[in-house]
């Protein structure tokens, strides 16, 4: 427990690498184990405090990682089981902690439990998968889709029947009605945590049950031909069944027999749904992470809105989250534009809750454009021409203006940016005003004062473009005023702040004191005031 009694995933700030994009240390355009050990200093000196990597298990990588072939070992490409264990007691030895992504809503085709499900109907793990009869067509049994375009079913030729498949068709749905590979998957899950590892991140759990009875699920009123075909139906039979949530409650109950590991769910859900997977008395997740950051509109009033029903939907004690971006979703830079994405940082990192970054955000990389030709992402492949494409996110780290921004000697595995020679680590670790500089002054000043990192939160009426708070823990208090629009404006705070002082300002050139209770906000400008010494 921290000094204020609260949990290492309460008080701390999470960083998600995505490993192939790192840090390549052997040459072959790809990152890796060693190369995340070797880059460890930058996470020190951001100031996180802990590393949330995303697969790294053995994988045909027909979706780069999230099609595993064995729950309990090291892709040779990342690394070994020495390496593995090397680095995580180096994240142990400087203060940090590690997360490891946990994908138990499938495996690939190529594991050896579908390669023996698939060898026939009476295979001893046939019921690990979920199959069907044809329909009297000899289509697939029902409409069910892929989240990444077409049928969820493939036809097996050997046996006769289809299999279900969510996403890729070599990514076969596990079946998490049969206890056996709940325990299959919890015994892997307790040999992670037994070599050290401090918690998961478990991919699309809103997924793991399905209906049934296999029924067709409903069209969607609101879809048009230009969408993502997926949303074309309303997914009622495929995920978020009600049963799910006995899965997540035992899940994390093994998560509970180690001492101070954290259980983060992956859940794209309504707000009043994502709730539910608290579960009751606490007993689910313990962070449902929480998008809305990444999918809302950058509007002030946008924002001052999902951010107080967040805070008033979730249950008594349930600990709130905050994300701005992550490998799935478009980066926050180019979302809202640079500028602005100082201002999103500010907000991230003085919301009440756990902040998790993504690589790269500290430095603001922007999304990448990726020709035809360099397109990895089987997403894209699959539904072209949408912009649902991930790789933009996904490009390399930008350490520095040496060739391949210093990510790699070799080719690298994705097109390094146009801009790394100016947006990269070294250059901004020199820059009094950069972006680096902002992130960096921003945690290290919420990890300085409970009041950024568990205080309460108070909103301020304001309107236009201005999005204010109060944080405020044990008497301490600060006020953020954030500009969301490029016209400057004068925000009035509350009385307590007569005479206060700008703390920080998202351009890192301000710390005068106010003239009454009114402070100055510059276009695209927040602030964090604290008032003035008693």
């Amino acid at each position: 427990m921290h000094k204020t009694g609260t949990a290492w995933w309460q008080h701390g700030i999470v960083y998600q690498i995505y490993p192939r994009s790192f840090q390549d240390s052997d040459g072959d355009g790809i990152g890796d184990l060693p190369g995340i050990m070797d880059r460890l200093d930058h996470l020190v000196e951001l100031g996180v405090d802990a590393v949330w990597l995303s697969p790294i298990y053995p994988s045909p990588m027909a979706d780069f990682g999230y099609d595993v072939a064995d729950f309990t070992g090291i892709d040779p490409i990342f690394g070994t089981q020495e390496q593995f264990d090397a680095l995580v007691a180096e994240v142990h030895r400087r203060g940090l902690k590690l997360i490891l992504d946990f994908v138990p809503n499938h495996t690939s085709d190529r594991h050896p439990w579908f390669e023996e499900a698939r060898r026939s109907r009476d295979s001893a793990r046939r019921d690990w998968y979920i199959w069907r009869d044809p329909a009297p067509d000899g289509g697939p049994p029902n409409n069910w889709l892929s989240n990444f375009g077409g049928s969820a079913w493939e036809f097996d030729a050997g046996t006769g029947q289809y299999y279900y498949h969510a996403f890729l068709k070599e990514q076969p749905d596990l079946n998490w009605r049969n206890p056996a590979v709940r325990e299959a998957m919890y015994d892997a899950l307790r040999s992670w945590m037994a070599r050290g590892v401090d918690g998961f991140r478990v991919d699309v759990i809103w997924h793991l049950i399905k209906d049934d009875q296999f029924r067709n699920n409903p069209i969607s009123p609101g879809w048009t031909p230009g969408m993502d075909p997926f949303h074309r139906l309303v997914p009622l039979y495929t995920a978020d069944r009600p049963e799910v949530q006995d899965v997540v409650r035992e899940m994390r109950s093994v998560i509970d027999e180690y001492d101070d590991r954290v259980l983060i769910g992956e859940i794209y859900l309504p707000l009043e749904r994502l709730m539910a997977y608290y579960g009751v008395d606490l007993a689910g997740a313990h962070m449902p992470f929480n998008f809305q950051l990444i999918d809302a509109p950058w509007h002030a009033r946008t924002l001052e809105g999902l951010i107080g029903d967040y805070e008033g939907a979730l249950p008594p004690g349930g600990w709130p989250n905050w994300v701005l971006g992550n490998h799935d979703k478009p980066r926050i830079a180019s979302r809202v534009g640079p500028a602005q994405a100082r201002v999103a940082a500010m907000l991230l990192l003085t919301l009440r809750g756990t902040p998790t970054l993504y690589y790269g955000d500290e430095l603001g990389m922007e999304n990448s454009p990726i020709r035809p030709d360099q397109v990895r992402d089987p997403f894209e492949k699959n539904v072209p021409g949408k912009g649902l494409g991930r790789d933009p996110q996904r490009t390399p780290m930008q350490w520095s203006a040496a060739p391949n921004a210093g990510f790699t000697t070799g080719r690298p595995w994705l097109p390094i940016p146009g801009n790394f020679r100016e947006v990269n680590v070294e250059a901004q670790s020199g820059d009094a005003g950069s972006m680096l500089s902002l992130y960096r002054a921003l945690v290290a000043l919420r990890r300085s004062e409970a009041a950024l990192s568990i205080g309460s939160y108070e909103p301020v009426s304001a309107d236009g473009d201005l999005l204010v708070f109060q944080r405020v823990s044990a008497g301490d208090r600060f006020a953020v005023a954030l500009n969301l629009g490029p016209t400057p404006a004068r925000v009035d705070l509350p009385d307590r702040f007569a005479g206060g002082r700008v703390r920080l300002s998202t351009h890192l050139d301000r710390s005068e004191a106010l003239r009454g209770t009114t402070v100055e906000l510059r276009g695209d400008e927040g602030v964090i005031v604290v008032p003035a010494a008693p």
